[in-house]
């Protein structure tokens, strides 16, 4: 598989989200789907992931900054605050235990994924929708050390009707992989790492205009 088969979503961060969704429909023929806003400042935009043509449980979200948060301040996840251009920042996966255990054995090893907390998203219809998160900011983005979320009873959005583009690999780069390998190790993550001069990740996509990457 080209890409690890716990991921749940890949995120792509942008300094502003409509110009982001008008940008990304242009480039792939598929227009985003509206996901909602979050209560940290946040908004975003939504694509399922296929794979061989059929439905799967991962998707792409496209996040940025609310464009109508009352709070116009910066928007501190994801590295929103400081980002200047679009990028694929970081990745989600589920694991098999609940998430206080998967916590636990991370940072055994090293690594802090991030207290479990309960997140939520309002859609544009006003639903709200609930699920928990290990996510600790980084240092830096992108950061190819996965966050963690556990959808509880909330249906996982790649499962969900909306707009598709076919996945067809997730690979990483950084300067030194071999750092990285007790926390991929510890959350059960088997991403395509390799060393390079720069932190990088990339994802192979296929849509209506044919295949591209998204870094």
């Amino acid at each position: 598989m080209g890409f690890p088969s716990t991921l749940d979503h890949l995120v792509y961060a942008v300094p502003d989200l409509g110009e982001a969704v008008t940008d990304f429909a242009r480039r792939t023929g598929v227009t985003p789907a509206r996901g909602g806003a979050h209560p940290v400042g946040s908004a975003n935009a939504l694509v399922a992931l296929t794979v061989d043509g059929r439905p799967a449980p991962h998707y792409l979200e496209i996040v940025g900054p609310d464009p109508e948060r009352e709070d116009p301040g910066p928007v501190r996840v994801f590295g929103l605050a400081d980002l200047e251009r679009p990028h694929l920042a970081t990745f989600a996966v589920r694991v098999g235990e609940d998430l206080e255990t998967a916590v636990e054995r991370a940072r055994a090893v090293g690594h802090d994924p991030g207290d479990v907390d309960p997140w939520s998203r309002t859609t544009p219809d006003g639903t709200v929708l609930r699920w928990l998160l290990a996510k600790r900011e980084p240092d830096s983005y992108p950061a190819p050390v996965p966050f963690l979320i556990d959808w509880e009873g909330t249906p996982q959005p790649g499962l969900g009707d909306l707009p598709a583009l076919e996945l067809l690999a997730l690979r990483a780069e950084h300067p030194d992989p071999a750092s990285l390998a007790p926390a991929l190790g510890a959350l059960g993550v088997d991403l395509d790492l390799r060393e390079g001069p720069r932190v990088l990740l990339e994802a192979d996509l296929r849509g209506p205009r044919g295949e591209f990457v998204l870094r």
